[in-house]
């Protein structure tokens, strides 16, 4: 089984591709999603542990532990050092079930996927890109959004610069959902045949 890793900043385009892939029968794990699961159960009593205060009736409260790690990197890593292991395994388990189903290529969608060093379980990565002046207009648009958050958020990336020479494919994720579309597929058809081989490291 090849398994692909996606990423790309805020923006610029990954869950429209990450929304394609699963349109096309490609199974997807978010990482982002699974993350919210883990703030409502999982992770609940080691996150109000370290960051007591910042949980409500068995929820993480993410606004409040938001406040927590703002502008302090040690607690931003005290908190990945709870959450990280857990989706790596949670990772793991989704490819291993895949693999056992028989499908071909999976895709995990990893938003820090070279900041965190994902793309060891990966077989080949695509980044999302887009302009500086289309991820602002789009991210500045969400709902809540300052222009402050934006730049914190954006600050503990990589650069799009940086994401596209790491990574193995890149795809314009600023034009039209049609060309997104398009390229994609061409990635995908260029993909059919490719033999993966990150699963022998990472099955049990």
């Amino acid at each position: 089984m090849l398994v692909i890793g996606l990423t790309g900043g805020m923006g610029m385009g990954k869950s429209s591709a990450a929304a394609h892939f699963r349109s096309r029968g490609i199974p997807v794990f978010d990482a982002d999603t699974y993350v919210h699961t883990l703030y409502e159960g999982t992770a609940v009593p080691a996150i109000e542990a370290a960051f007591p205060g910042t949980t409500r009736g068995g929820r993480v409260d993410r606004a409040l532990l938001a406040k927590e790690v703002a502008g302090r990197p040690e607690r931003l890593r005290q908190l990945e050092a709870i959450v990280h292991p857990l989706v790596v395994q949670a990772e793991i388990d989704f490819l291993c079930d895949e693999e056992a189903k028989g499908t071909r290529i999976a895709v995990l969608d990893i938003p820090l996927l070279f900041e965190t060093g994902a793309e060891a379980r990966v077989d080949t990565t695509i980044a999302l890109s887009t302009s500086e002046a289309v991820q602002r207009e789009r991210v500045l648009a969400r709902p809540g959004m300052s222009v402050e958050t934006f730049e914190a958020l954006r600050a503990r990336q990589l650069s799009d610069a940086a994401r596209r020479s790491r990574a193995d494919h890149v795809v314009d994720g600023g034009s039209a959902l049609e060309n997104l579309h398009a390229q994609l597929d061409r990635l995908i058809e260029s993909l059919q045949t490719r033999e993966g081989a990150v699963m022998e490291r990472l099955r049990p």
